[in-house]
């Protein structure tokens, strides 16, 4: 018969009498414990144990083990991860005076977790749910680590029969008010009734904490071989957690939960992750002033890997409070930094795209009087030449910003006009620009200069590398020709080849007018010749027919 000398407290919940002789043989902790308070006076002996593992409940079981000589409490699916962790807590590899065939609940746990990919599925849920609160000694064991990887194979096959994975959350798709893109190919997530094979754990794994899903999610990316997860799955599971999870939840709640989802996504291919959802999570992240700097530095660089594929309204993110400008331009900034880093400097389409979204943001921002004239140039100028193959949109953002602006010098017009190239205005737009009082003058004339050496480059272009331009059947251009006294040479054929070439606008049609006169000119130059020549060969035939010796004009000798 066993003594009842020993008094344990387990996390001030619940007092255990018990005979410390038995529990000492096999807890290392409980033997020391014992030992340190030897010399009291207090009959029975009382010792504290506080934080741990599990409660009162799991210490049950502790002891239930240690009064069946290591035979007792059977270790189960619902309660191997608890007992691992309070074999660790109470030091129990092995007995005190065991030989090398004595029981350990040490080593009987982790035997049950090596089987846990054969649990099933409701079962290794529960475990990893029973680890989130067992931190830090269910990482500290590898509970936890053995709980995910069995998850993640479980991920990799198709859903279990019917009536085995019960959904253990309440929460719809369709419950919460902010909306997430999950997908890049769709605009709103929908999973109830349409569980698939790759997403029918979604539901089961929406109640976990942020820590465990960004946990989970590496486990997903990391798996390879044949059952590795699609990155795309990875990202909808994401989206939808957020999307579950975000409504009504506190600021640290979010904060948590976004720093997560982020760390997960960045591990992702970028074309796996949806452009619009990352706008959606930057919206959510934006008021929370504390929001991890890793973080925050992740979303810059994930969305601005896909800046191309963002629209004007998603880059309109208001500016920080406080600051007097209308638009976050410095964001923005910092989107066409990481689109550059991550490569896109090689890609021309996508730098046209780019291109194309900063000159339409350019031109919603321009209107702000508080934005500075360096700010306003540094955007103009964050892109490479190649972005953009005309500046007709940076010249009216230019414009619109000098309108606003009137307090400007001309050195500071000049500054910012140096982010144009004026050879690549059209030529509408060069008109405008000599025209407008807006722009200083040293602009203007740079403008027509540039203008005139793109005409002069294009007309002393090799004619073998242009193409004829078709007449024009206008008869009033046609009029117009016959009395233009200028006469074709060489040259011309140049210029009415450049004609054919140069894209003219309508406000250029007078010079368009010009050359096509100029080639018509020619054509009816080389109408009368031929009628001359051919008078003259019958003048030829007359004169051998009648021997006579008339003399022929010299000009048509």
């Amino acid at each position: 018969m066993s003594r009842v000398d020993l008094e344990v407290d387990v996390n001030g919940e619940e007092l255990f009498v018990v005979d410390k002789d038995i529990l000492s043989r096999f807890c290392g902790r409980i033997r020391s414990l014992v030992v340190a308070g030897a010399g009291s006076a207090r009959r029975p002996q009382r010792v504290a144990l506080y934080a741990f593992p599990g409660g009162a409940e799991a210490f049950e079981l502790v002891a239930r083990f240690c009064y069946a000589d290591g035979g007792g409490g059977a270790v189960t699916a619902a309660n191997a991860c608890v007992l691992r962790c309070a074999a660790e807590f109470l030091d129990m590899a092995a007995a005190a005076d065991a030989t090398e065939a004595a029981p350990s609940l040490v080593s009987r746990t982790e035997k049950a977790l090596e089987e846990m990919p054969q649990w099933p599925w409701h079962a290794v849920v529960d475990a990893v749910k029973q680890c989130q609160r067992l931190l830090p000694l269910a990482d500290t064991t590898g509970a936890f680590d053995a709980a995910v990887s069995a998850l993640v194979s479980h991920m990799a096959v198709p859903p279990p029969p019917a009536g085995d994975a019960t959904p253990t959350t309440t929460s719809s798709p369709e419950s919460s008010a902010f909306r997430f893109s999950c997908d890049t190919k769709s605009s709103s997530l929908s999973l109830r009734g349409s569980c698939i094979s790759r997403t029918w754990w979604f539901e089961d794994l929406v109640v976990l904490s942020p820590g465990t899903v960004e946990r989970v999610a590496a486990a997903l990316v990391a798996r390879g071989g044949a059952g590795a997860a699609d990155h795309g799955v990875v990202a909808r599971f994401l989206f939808y957690y957020l999307k579950c999870r975000i409504a009504g939840a506190g600021a640290e709640e979010k904060k948590a939960m976004l720093e997560a989802a982020v760390a997960a996504m960045s591990l992702l291919d970028r074309s796996a992750v949806s452009c619009k959802g990352l706008f959606g999570i930057l919206r959510i992240a934006a008021p929370l002033k504390q929001l991890a700097g890793a973080c925050q530095e992740r979303l810059v660089a994930m969305i601005g890997r896909k800046l191309d594929h963002a629209t004007l309204d998603n880059l309109l993110v208001p500016a920080p409070a406080g600051t007097g400008s209308l638009y976050d331009v410095g964001l923005v900034l910092r989107f066409v930094g990481a689109f550059l880093r991550g490569g896109a400097a090689g890609e021309p389409a996508r730098l046209k795209k780019a291109g194309r979204l900063i000159d339409l943001y350019l031109a919603e921002v321009a209107p702000d009087p508080s934005l500075r004239p360096a700010k306003f140039l540094e955007l103009a100028t964050a892109l490479p030449a190649p972005a953009r193959d005309c500046h007709d949109a940076l010249y009216r953002a230019i414009d619109v910003y000098f309108q606003v602006h009137g307090r400007l010098t001309d050195e500071e017009k000049m500054k910012i006009c140096r982010g144009l190239s004026f050879e690549k205005l059209s030529p509408e737009c060069c008109k405008h620009l000599a025209r407008n009082a807006g722009f200083p003058t040293r602009a203007a004339v740079q403008a027509l200069a540039s203008q005139h050496t793109v005409l002069k480059s294009l007309v002393l272009r090799d004619p073998a590398h242009l193409k004829p331009v078709a007449p024009s059947t206008g008869a009033k251009r046609r009029e117009a020709c016959r009395h233009d006294d200028g006469a074709g040479g060489e040259n011309d054929g140049q210029v009415i080849l450049y004609a054919g070439r140069l894209d003219l606008t309508l406000e250029n049609q007078n010079l368009r007018s010009l050359l096509d006169g100029m080639h018509w000119r020619v054509i009816e130059l080389e109408k009368v010749c031929s009628r001359m020549k051919t008078q003259m060969t019958k003048m030829k035939a007359r004169r051998g027919a009648g021997r006579t010796a008339r003399s022929l004009p010299r000009m048509c000798s």
